[in-house]
């Protein structure tokens, strides 16, 4: 398998970085070459300083160049890898790009120690802005973490979180429901979750109420809180803040949502609406029940080809678009066509979901496939 072509290298980084290095040789060819006895030799007569940063230049302008590819190179790759990465090139570069210089300034100054100004400074600069460069690349690349790092300084908000990662408040008809349970157990909501103290008022009026219904409300309401304390990764935290400046249930969860910075867990789809108005974050648990309702309910007609033969007798089996398996009564004698069928009824089983259907009227072949006989 053939490796992807890195980018060319842009030949003005490559002359940069292949002066510093030339420089460096240079100064080092004077201070070597300023120790060099010339006079028995063919040179003699020539400053041996001159004659060492004339050759110490030819070594650094070859290795430079090579030097300088390879340090580019490595940079392109360090960019490959972290390419998957969601980036923002501008804002996140520039605040990589600001730490990279900072940290090559902190890494290189004690070159400075060496005493002689031409060998340090063309690896000062070496070191500036290579790290400033890979700065810049990995700031692009870490776009949230940087702007979250320095953004409030500099005046620029943080990168919203998604509701999910608040903690939330749970509303009444959520306790009362009994199905958050099943989510929570299902790994889909974690961390804290606040019940208020005006819920647990409503829950215990329910359950002393002298109607039953409302009566067996309150009490499963109760035992849903009960029961989430004892959930691993659920932290249940009581809020006694009843907000006595705001007279409804509703107001006061959407109060405290704001006050917590907390989102709001509900069933009641007016109340969502009514929060996400007040800028509440809003977790509706009948809207994803809704997104996870099966394709199809009791009543509902589809046209299915059936492919095999079921387990019972005079049953064919067939296939939704999304796989569901649909038992069609009586469709044994159509396997290999596609027939219109009314659902019966939707079965949900711990491995996905089981349709039975029977077919609709006087069933006419709608069309003739090629199936693989059923063994």
């Amino acid at each position: 398998m053939r490796r992807p072509r890195l980018a060319r290298v842009p030949s003005g980084v490559v002359e940069l970085l292949r002066l510093f290095v030339v420089v460096f040789f240079a100064g080092l060819g004077s201070l070597v070459g300023s120790q060099w006895n010339l006079d028995e030799t063919a040179f003699a007569g020539v400053d041996g300083a001159l004659l060492g940063v004339v050759l110490g230049s030819f070594i650094g302008y070859a290795i430079g160049g090579v030097l300088g590819r390879s340090t580019v190179a490595a940079v392109d790759r360090t960019e490959e890898r972290l390419r998957s990465v969601s980036a923002e090139t501008i804002v996140g570069g520039v605040f990589g790009g600001m730490v990279g210089v900072f940290l090559g300034v902190a890494v290189a100054w004690p070159i400075f120690f060496i005493g002689t100004p031409a060998l340090a400074i063309p690896i000062f600069g070496f070191a500036v802005f290579v790290l400033g460069m890979l700065g810049f690349r990995v700031g692009a690349s870490k776009r949230d973490s940087m702007i979250g790092m320095f953004g409030a300084k500099a005046g620029m908000a943080p990168p919203s979180s998604a509701a999910a990662a608040y903690p939330k408040i749970i509303d009444t008809s959520v306790a009362i429901d009994g199905r958050i349970v099943d989510v929570v157990r299902a790994g889909f909501l974690h961390g804290q979750i606040y019940l208020a103290a005006p819920v647990i008022g409503e829950l215990q009026g329910f359950a002393d109420a002298g109607d039953d219904l409302r009566r067996g409300k309150g009490r499963r309401g109760l035992e849903v809180r009960e029961t989430l304390k004892r959930e691993p990764g659920i932290e249940v935290v009581v809020l006694d803040d009843t907000v006595p400046g705001v007279p409804e249930v509703d107001a006061k969860l959407v109060r405290l949502a704001i006050d917590k910075d907390a989102a709001l867990l509900t069933l009641d789809t007016n109340l969502a609406k009514a929060a996400g108005i007040a800028g509440v974050r809003v977790l509706n648990l009948h809207a994803l029940a809704l997104a996870l309702r099966p394709p199809v309910t009791a009543g509902d007609e589809a046209v299915v080809l059936v492919t095999k033969t079921g387990k019972e007798v005079g049953q064919g089996v067939g296939y939704l678009d999304d796989g569901t398996m649909v038992v069609v009564e009586r469709g044994r004698e159509f396997v290999g066509h596609e027939v219109l069928v009314q659902v019966t009824s939707v079965l949900t089983t711990a491995n996905g979901r089981l349709v039975f259907s029977r077919l609709v009227g006087e069933p006419v072949p709608m069309n003739k496939h090629e199936v693989e006989p059923a063994r």
